[in-house]
């Protein structure tokens, strides 16, 4: 099991810790309702040191990302970030991530903790560009200060000004008394705010000086737990549930980062997926009536037939609803169509709706 630079500083605040992909990570701190409010309505600060990244650097450092992943990495320009997907061989997602334009010919790629090295193995094995390859993962820390009052809260511990920093776009500056950190507005809450790069040796620093910063502000240290009903609200996927090696980004709703401009791995049968049309598509459902769908419940239509199967689902903290993500058959995938969520044998009803569940 892996501790981030931050354990120790989790542990002293009492914090909830369990294995998650293969680290020791912060669940809960003081309850999950109360973490999630604290990021909706000000300012929260999560360790996602646990994540991955890989920095790719050479004259053909771009032509391997635009082999082995779904996007068109082409459009960025330096100081721009984009959300994406790897590709298997067989129409699934070996992984999501987020590739950051650093410089010309150099990028990096952070992906999810679970996948590091599966994501390494498969990009090292496309590598006949002589891309050259570093794996910082074990170097690099990871925090994510997330809610409204962020870019106000932080506003003090840099010489840059983090409201001019467009979402999806980064700046490397400084920040908290240390040069040179990535300050990327990224986050997978849907309340704005910042993801800081930094090396382990420099994270600590950064945190105290973030909870200095943010006291006025009513600052918290917040849990996995929260990260996934505040991701869950706005629809992201999480990879393992919603998005896996056998999901097509297609099937997820993933479209719109599935650029066929260009060849990628497994572009021609994508292509011919997107033409055919898919078979089963992920839809978004609230319940309704009071009741919480979990991750392979099974989804059933009037007739008490097995529709599909829920990915990801929670009692919402936002809306105090049960929603859910969940694949069902093409038939079934309409916005307000009436679906069943099999619960204990009993089939409870829900709706198809639109994302996001959470409307600022």
């Amino acid at each position: 099991m892996k501790n981030t630079a931050l354990t120790h500083i989790h542990e002293g605040l009492g914090a909830k810790m369990l294995p998650f992909a293969g680290y020791n990570m912060p669940i809960t701190y003081e309850g999950v309702n109360a973490e999630h409010e604290t990021v909706r309505n000000s300012v929260g600060v999560f360790d996602v040191s646990h994540m991955g990244e890989f920095l790719l650097t050479g004259p053909n450092a771009l032509a391997l990302i635009q082999k082995v992943t779904s996007n068109d990495a082409s459009a960025l320009t330096i100081g721009r970030a984009q959300y994406s997907c790897l590709p298997n061989n067989d129409g699934g997602i070996v992984d999501d991530l987020i590739v950051y334009k650093m410089k010309e010919e150099q990028y990096l790629l952070v992906v999810n903790a679970s996948n590091i090295e599966k994501d390494w193995n498969w990009i090292s094995a496309h590598n006949d560009l002589g891309v050259e390859m570093k794996n910082l993962s074990d170097d690099y820390s990871l925090l994510a200060i997330q809610g409204p009052k962020a870019v106000e809260a932080m506003q003090s511990l840099s010489s840059i000004d983090l409201s001019a920093i467009a979402y999806y776009h980064f700046e490397v500056a400084d920040f908290a008394g240390i040069e040179h950190v990535i300050i990327s507005a990224t986050g997978y809450t849907g309340s704005g705010g910042f993801e800081i790069y930094c090396k382990n040796s420099e994270v600590e620093q950064i945190w105290n000086k973030v909870f200095e910063a943010g006291a006025a502000f009513g600052i918290k240290p917040i849990g996995l737990a929260a990260r996934d009903t505040l991701r869950l609200e706005m629809g992201f996927c999480l990879y393992g549930n919603d998005i896996n090696d056998t999901t097509s980004p297609l099937e997820a709703g993933l479209g719109w980062i599935t650029k066929f401009n260009k060849e990628f791995t497994n572009s021609e049968n994508l292509k011919n997926q997107k033409e055919k049309g898919v078979s089963k598509k992920l839809v978004a459902f609230e319940m309704q009536e009071r009741a919480v769908p979990r991750h392979d419940y099974e989804i059933v239509d009037a007739s008490g037939s097995v529709i599909g199967i829920v990915t990801s689902g929670t009692m919402s903290p936002s809306i105090n609803k049960g929603i859910g993500l969940g694949y069902v058959t093409v038939d079934n995938s309409a916005i307000d169509n009436d679906i069943f969520i099999r619960i204990r044998k009993n089939d409870v009803p829900a709706k198809v709706v639109k994302l996001p569940f959470y409307k600022k």
